[in-house]
């Protein structure tokens, strides 16, 4: 087999045709400056001719649904095996994915609790009992011996109903006698409840008194109420009325409440035998943010103080309001808050009835009918015309008050392992659940084999758990949320993941690893990627941590500066054999060249203080944050920096200066905010999530461009507007991609990919769109220009020049206007 992977002639984007040897089963770091061709050279060459060869083995129906793969721009790839991307921009945003199910975790947890958990009630909390038939009839005989008994069989438990053909049902079966709501009558074909009343019916099968074990008419009988109580019968003595439970499923002594027999799916909070029934899972519940809804209570109906609804007196909402008002003889000029209770109730709950009104103009008393579903209703209904679009901004996530957030059905939460729940255990930080793994082995004999089931499962589980805190990510829980994850944290999950897998001669690429991880950690992630390579795996890392590059055993240097100016091989080798002046990274490696640290310091005057943040881990902290000067706010990873500064700090002054409703963690209080007009975030969420997305419509100076064309003499002469020239509109786009230049192929084994479109070559627009030309480049090739040309291209024209200037200033020239931002 071939030590090297060899990439030869490699010019996709803006790679200078250049040759680059990869060492097998070594760790290599791929490094250079932003847009320098890194992901060009791993990712959209390296990466993109393993998914496409993958796509070669699959059979010929396979890659016509597919329609196979564009080969990368490169002469030649030799050496390359099963290629694994594991990349920052994969965070699942699916609500029910949590950090448990991405890692599996979870799953292996569900099995351990629907095998070795033991049941407790939720009325009694007493341990909950299980007995077989056989049991069932030594238990009956021995405790009610010589005793006349009734052998009941429940047919309904806590259940409304009149049930009348229930019991002429079992009428016509030969049984005439049951125990309604404790009490024993005879029925026949005609008898029936109380519909609206909550009843428990249990079915009297026999009357006996058990002589003999053997007796067969005590083993029919008890096999009868069995079968028709599904498991479950209940023996009375005939000279008391106390019941006693007994069954082949899991159920209380004390109150006869029955669990189900366990299994994984009991635990899991997407499959209905184990989902909480309120919130299907989620653990979340939306409610009215009542603060979005009625932001000024001063203000009267008619002045629009119910904000959805407004004061548009054409609204049919507000004439049903008028109504509400004429019935009850209120003002709807008066301040909502003095309103009395019974308007506000038929505001919120609604109000369906017909009244009568005098009217005091025409002398006459008119009916008029009230058909209004009530402002709660309105808001929620999704398929209201009125509301769709808008209500989201008038409703809140709050944690579902049944199952308390923990998104699982009342009996799976009763269900325990050293006094702890499943929910409680994906409650613990990782570092924890460590710890009450090791626990649940301790007191148990290794030499039973039950109990080896067990302690294999749990290695099972702490062999993923050890790869997570190797990674640093001992501060998380099995139950954090996938979409609140950062790019590196949910990066290092699925490397964790990776490492469990023992994969054997693969190719594992990363972007990053180091992102969002503390120094103090970089040694675990070090360590993780030395134990893939050491699996006999090629590791290859695009990365600028300094740490990370001094522990490889090669590094590749991809510049000497970005976009157009980058593409070329500086260096490829191990650090340490690099010379002065090669390239700019092995400068710095090797100390020839280093950034100075300043003599003096920027001052600040003035701070804003924020006392008292509590949210989460944060430990009642005091915060002066000084103004006018940059500050960097550090710790560990799970320390409650974004506790701090994105959770409580920033929504907070967001809320006070731009009058939002954002989500604020606990605080006391703040100070000197008169001292800001505004606050701006970035973030590293992405600008866009498909190709229609680029730096041109993000920062829309492309309304500008569309208009600029627009205005040329070939677009008057053929009656094309803007809008002819936008690639979201059907006058110009293409109509076979509809002017994405792409069209997405969903793959099931790897991540789904985009090919160029047959039709319009990625273009994106019609021929005759093409045609229109300003300064000899039509609307596509203008796309198509860097930041840097686009500057120079547009020097006459200073409102789109200025827009453009501005990401060439950032740092971003080497980019492309219409650059998709997947």
């Amino acid at each position: 087999m071939k030590n090297y992977i060899d990439i030869i002639g490699a010019k996709e984007h803006n790679l200078k045709n250049i040759d680059v040897r990869i060492p097998r089963h070594k760790l290599t770091v791929v490094s250079g400056l932003s847009g320098s061709g890194k992901s060009s050279l791993i990712f959209d060459t390296l990466y993109a001719e393993g998914q496409r060869r993958f796509v070669e083995t699959l059979s010929s129906y396979a890659k016509h649904v597919i329609g196979g793969l564009k080969r990368p721009d490169v002469d030649k790839i030799t050496g390359i095996s099963p290629v694994i991307a594991i990349e920052q921009k994969t965070v699942n945003r699916n609500p029910r994915s949590t950090v448990g199910t991405l890692t599996e975790i979870y799953d292996q947890l569900r099995v351990l609790f629907a095998r070795f958990a033991t049941a407790y009630s939720y009325e009694t909390d007493k341990p909950m009992v299980s007995y077989t038939l056989k049991e069932i009839k030594e238990l009956v005989f021995h405790q009610f011996h010589g005793q006349p008994i009734y052998v009941l069989a429940p047919l309904v438990v806590a259940r409304k109903g009149h049930y009348r053909e229930l019991f002429a049902n079992y009428s016509k079966r030969g049984y005439s006698e049951a125990r309604v709501d404790g009490l024993l009558i005879d029925f026949d074909r005609d008898t029936k409840l109380d519909r609206y009343v909550t009843h428990d019916i249990e079915l009297v099968v026999d009357k006996i008194i058990p002589k003999s074990i053997d007796d067969t008419r005590f083993d029919k009988s008890l096999s009868m109420a069995m079968e028709i109580g599904d498991g479950s019968i209940l023996v009375m003595p005939k000279e008391s009325t106390e019941v006693h439970f007994f069954s082949r499923h899991l159920v209380c002594q004390d109150t006869g409440i029955s669990y189900p027999t366990p299994e994984p799916n009991t635990f899991s909070f997407n499959s209905p035998k184990g989902s909480c029934p309120s919130c299907k899972g989620l653990g979340l519940r939306t409610v009215i943010d009542m603060e979005a809804v009625i932001p000024n209570p001063a203000m009267s109906i008619s002045q629009g103080a119910i904000v959805p609804i407004g004061s548009r007196k054409s609204f049919w909402a507000y004439k049903q309001l008028v109504l509400i008002f004429r019935k009850y003889k209120g003002d709807i000029d008066k301040p909502f808050k003095d309103q009395p209770k019974k308007i506000k109730n038929a505001i919120f709950d609604g109000e369906h009835s017909t009244f009568q009104y005098f009217d005091e103009k025409a002398g006459i008393t008119r009916n008029f009918s009230i058909e209004y579903d009530g402002l709660y209703k309105l808001i929620q209904d999704e398929d209201s015309p009125d509301f769709s679009a808008q209500n989201r901004k008038y409703l809140k996530y709050v944690p579902c008050k049944t199952c308390e957030g923990t998104r699982l059905k009342k009996e799976s939460l009763f269900f325990k392992i050293l006094d702890k729940s499943i929910a409680e255990v994906t409650d613990l930080s990782i570092s924890d659940l460590s710890r009450w793994l090791q626990d649940i082995t301790k007191p148990l004999d290794q030499n039973q084999a039950y109990d080896k089931v067990l302690i294999e499962l749990c290695y099972e589980i702490n062999s993923k758990v050890e790869a997570l805190l190797d990674l640093g990510l001992g501060y998380l829980s099995l139950n954090r949320r996938s979409n609140t994850l950062s790019g590196g944290e949910s990066q290092r999950i699925r490397l964790a993941s990776q490492l469990g897998m023992d994969l054997v001669g693969a190719t594992y690429i990363l972007d990053e690893p180091s992102i969002g991880l503390h120094q103090r950690d970089n040694h675990k992630l070090i360590q993780s990627l030395k134990q893939l390579r050491d699996q006999k795996n090629t590791v290859i890392v695009v990365e600028h941590d300094k740490d990370i590059m001094l522990e490889s055993d090669y590094i590749i240097d991809i510049g000497p500066k970005a976009g157009v100016h980058g593409g070329e091989l500086k260096y490829q080798g191990h650090y340490t054999e690099g010379k002065k002046g090669e390239s700019i990274t092995i400068d710095y490696m090797l100390s020839n060249r280093v950034i100075p640290i300043p003599n003096e310091r920027r001052k600040s005057k003035e701070k804003l203080r924020l006392q008292g943040a509590r949210g989460h881990n944060l430990q009642s902290v005091n915060l002066d944050i000084p103004l006018g000067i940059l500050t960097c706010v550090t710790g560990v990873s799970g320390s409650g920096k974004s506790s701090l500064i994105n959770h409580t700090l920033y929504p907070l002054v967001r809320n006070l200066l731009h009058k939002t409703k954002d989500a604020v963690l606990p605080y006391k209080a703040i100070k000197n905010l008169d001292r800001l007009d505004k606050v701006i975030k970035v973030d590293q969420l992405p600008i866009g999530r498909t190709p229609r997305s680029n730096p041109a419509t993000y920062t829309d100076v492309f309304t500008s461009i569309r208009n600029l064309f627009a205005s040329t003499v070939t677009a008057k002469v053929r009656g094309f507007t803007a809008t002819t020239f936008s690639y979201n509109m059907k006058q110009g786009r293409c109509p076979v991609c509809e002017g994405k230049g792409k069209k997405l192929i969903q793959m099931k084994l790897i991540p789904d990919v985009y090919v160029e479109c047959e039709q319009c070559g990625g273009q994106r627009y019609k021929e005759d769109v093409l045609e229109v030309q300003y300064k000899g480049k039509n609307i596509a090739e203008v796309l198509d220009m860097t930041i840097n040309s686009a500057v120079d291209f547009f020097d006459n024209l200073p409102h789109i020049r200025r827009k453009i200037k501005t990401l060439q200033d950032v740092g971003l020239g080497y980019i492309t206007l219409g650059q998709p931002s997947t």
